[in-house]
């Protein structure tokens, strides 16, 4: 996952220095919501079996009934990744930790 956020914010950082110039902050924040649910998707394989996904909500503030029950679910990773269970647990502010940054931020650092 490091390599991963690595690569994307030299790309993030790439696509905003070419862009800084034109209005995009709307376009940016669809981008990053996309980029969010992609990286969800990527978290969410990465755990692979039940224990492990139940194990992860859990020490991601979920509550062990409810980890066990979405650690179940038989829905696809893009359907879990659009959904409340890990938009509540992998929020905007867990990817800013583990050092994602944003397109629409590094936009704003230009305008400004």
């Amino acid at each position: 996952m490091e390599q991963r956020l690595e690569k994307l914010n030299q790309v993030t950082v790439g696509w905003v220095n070419y862009f800084a110039i034109a209005d995009c902050k709307r376009t940016l924040l669809k981008l990053d919501e996309m980029i969010r649910m992609r990286l969800r998707m990527c978290i969410w394989k990465s755990w692979k079996k039940i224990g492990n996904r139940m194990k992860q909500l859990i020490l991601l503030g979920m509550k062990e009934r409810d980890a066990y029950l979405n650690a179940n679910t038989r829905k696809s990773y893009c359907r879990i990744a659009h959904s409340a269970i890990l938009q509540k647990t992998l929020t905007i502010d867990y990817f800013r930790n583990i050092g994602y940054k944003e397109m629409s931020a590094t936009y704003l650092k230009w305008k400004v």
